[in-house]
């Protein structure tokens, strides 16, 4: 049985992840955590005691965040009628970060799955502030983001970023693996490099770990020379190669860094158009913090 946690702001987009996270799973037993973090509005002066408005202000807000979850349950029901699946409810007054970290502990969650939004202009952020936040703060969990206007399909290529300069753990690597197998995937690993150049010892070594525990999946090895930024570069090779899902491990010195800190003027361009897993490196484990949550649970 596996646990899936959806973080809800009740948006298109976030009901475009969840209907993805539906289609994804839909052949495995799973329990979905719809997720709703609300705080309301602080009042003017920081120096004004509590009044009977503020507490009126959480009300409202609780109310809104359990009305929205309601709404979202009864529309999945509608739509959706995957017998090998239940759905839990969490209304939680706190920052969105917070909940989701301590609802991956309480709930033994395998995968968080959040939408992404889509280009603003010149405010265009990668993948939303949201997002980023989202994933470098979760250290325990992989976090599957999804692009707004992105439909479902069955993801049968997928894209290992890595550069072969870090040993990776089978464990590591294992959300990759299941997704593989579950829907037959190839794997396409992609190293971009500044420069083309032979690896290095360690990097030859690496990579043939890698393929050790890849043995039992189809995969490549694609060698793409830089353009202009990683993300751009990744951005064109699954294009080009139809790639349905793109996966990275998240850790110092990673691709996934190196995109979430690219000048805004080199990711200006890079637009998240397939699904993304971000797999956390091993050993950093999350903590919990007590807040008010109020759980609603309803199963087929």
């Amino acid at each position: 049985m596996k646990n899936i946690l959806i973080p809800t702001d009740f948006s298109d987009n976030a009901w475009n992840a969840i209907r993805y996270a539906i289609e994804l799973f839909k052949n495995e037993e799973c329990t979905f955590h719809l997720l709703n973090a609300y705080t309301p509005a602080i009042a003017s002066s920081r120096f004004m005691a509590s009044t009977s408005n503020s507490v009126t202000s959480e009300d409202g807000a609780r109310l809104h965040s359990n009305r929205g979850l309601g709404e979202t349950l009864k529309r999945i029901k509608t739509t959706y009628d995957h017998r090998n699946h239940s759905f839990t409810c969490i209304s939680s007054f706190s920052l969105l970060v917070d909940e989701i970290k301590e609802t991956i502990e309480e709930h033994d969650i395998d995968l968080v799955v959040t939408g992404t939004k889509g280009a603003s202009g010149l405010e265009e952020v990668f993948m939303g502030s949201n997002t980023v936040r989202i994933i470098k703060a979760v250290k325990n969990c992989p976090v599957l983001a999804v692009p707004q206007h992105f439909g479902f399909m069955t993801p049968n290529e997928i894209a290992f970023a890595t550069d072969f300069n870090r040993f990776f753990t089978q464990s590591e690597l294992q959300p990759l693996l299941e997704m593989a197998n579950t829907f037959g995937a190839t794997i396409r690993i992609v190293h971009v490099q500044h420069e083309i150049k032979a690896l290095t010892e360690l990097q030859q070594f690496n990579l043939n770990m890698l393929r050790k525990y890849l043995k039992d999946v189809e995969h490549y090895v694609h060698t793409v020379s830089e353009l202009n930024s990683v993300s751009k570069t990744l951005e064109v090779f699954t294009n080009e190669l139809d790639i349905h899902l793109l996966a990275m491990l998240n850790y110092q010195h990673s691709y996934m860094e190196k995109i979430t800190r690219e000048p805004v003027i080199k990711r200006i361009a890079f637009h998240t158009q397939i699904p993304l897993l971000v797999i956390p490196e091993l050993g950093m484990g999350g903590y919990s913090v007590n807040k008010e949550q109020h759980v609603m649970s309803i199963s087929d």
